[in-house]
């Protein structure tokens, strides 16, 4: 998609951690990229980016984990209690590709549950405006 990101309210990251989350927004859909580890020291950050944006009236969250080296048990809840959090109204879905990521998520049985994409792309497509 050639669309231009209206706003970037913020990159963050933890410190001493190597996980970076940036935050983009696409209309009323917002993109939380994750870079590094996302693991139980770094899985707060991620969780408190999403929760920011719930509060900022979404029509869609999409997560893009695609540059994501490692996704822990903890990142996954992170995704699943963020898409229990989110209103049967606003579309949620992961973006995750690689073996550090899409494949844990299929392991485990969360793809379905929580929406997975091969691509940002993709995703948008699904579910932004």
């Amino acid at each position: 998609m050639d669309e231009q990101a209206t706003a970037t309210t913020g990159t963050t990251t933890a410190a001493n951690t190597g996980c970076v989350i940036n935050e983009e927004w696409f209309g009323r859909t917002v993109v939380i990229s994750a870079a590094g580890v996302v693991d139980m020291l770094t899985s707060p950050q991620l969780e408190a980016s999403i929760t920011a944006s719930l509060t900022k009236n979404p029509a869609a969250i999409i997560v893009d984990l695609s540059d994501v080296d490692f996704l822990a048990s903890a990142g996954m809840g992170v995704l699943v209690a963020a898409r229990d959090k989110a209103s049967a109204e606003i579309g949620f879905g992961v973006v995750a590709s690689g073996p550090a990521t899409s494949r844990p998520l299929k392991l485990v049985g969360l793809a379905d549950i929580i929406g997975l994409y091969a691509t940002l792309d993709e995703a948008r497509a699904a579910l932004g405006e």
